[in-house]
């Protein structure tokens, strides 16, 4: 079982200076022409073709060396609303092992894999040195699919150009909707609150093989869900 969560835009300075060290070996390579991309790139050029606000300048200037960087383990670099539910560090290496990133610079890691704090969406076009601009869909094609569909059942909570990178054919796919006055809508910090809410049960609870066996997880830890197909519904 493998839980796989959005990125989050902040992330945490610092770390130590050990290297990038990451999982899922078949990515290298397109990482790796990530990392040489970013690196030519001249600043000013960086900041608008990548949509970097100008109060972000210093990440901007860190990704051109991020080879040379710190590191930190990728579950405390992410941070934010869903970092926060998840409260990653009164979880036990066990609950961790089954958790996983994606990644528009690394396409997918592992909670414990060490990495650099990066400016890059899944959003973003990056020139690249052939003078091209490709997307970040482009530039990953079916590659993370590829690996992700070697990890076994996968609960995937990522949203938006992140499940685009790499979706998971049969993969359990995660939305929150929040229930108001009879309607329903996804609100972005209650969808990010009870992802994390949601992994942190998961990942603590036995392993699942199936959306239904994820469902009786999440009733169990006090949702009220719905399947529709691949797709578990929690409704808040």
């Amino acid at each position: 079982m493998l839980i796989l969560l959005p990125p989050s835009e902040t992330k945490a300075a610092g770390g130590e200076m050990d290297g990038i060290d990451v999982s899922f070996p078949a990515l290298d390579p397109i990482r790796s022409e990530i990392l040489d991309d970013l690196a030519v790139l001249d600043v000013d050029k960086m900041m608008a073709t990548l949509k970097i606000p100008t109060s972000k300048r210093r990440e901007a200037e860190e990704n051109r060396s991020l080879r040379h960087a710190p590191v930190m383990p990728a579950i405390y670099r992410y941070t934010g609303v869903l970092y926060d539910a998840l409260s990653a560090h009164t979880l036990p290496d066990p609950a961790l092992s089954r958790i996983a990133i994606g990644s528009a610079l690394f396409g997918v890691v592992r909670a414990n894999d060490s990495i650099p704090r990066y400016r890059l969406s899944g959003a973003s076009k990056l020139p690249a040195r052939d003078g091209s601009l490709p997307t970040m869909k482009t530039r990953w094609g079916a590659s993370i699919s590829d690996v992700l569909l070697e990890a076994g059942f996968v609960i995937d909570m990522r949203s938006g150009a992140y499940h685009t990178l790499g979706p998971v054919p049969g993969a359990t796919t995660v939305r929150v909707e929040t229930e108001s006055n009879g309607t329903r809508k996804v609100i972005s910090h209650f969808n990010k609150h009870y992802k994390g809410e949601l992994a942190r049960a998961l990942a603590l609870g036995p392993t699942c093989t199936s959306i239904d066996e994820v469902a009786t997880a999440a009733h169990e830890a006090g949702f009220h869900v719905e399947i529709a197909d691949t797709q578990l519904t929690l409704v808040v």
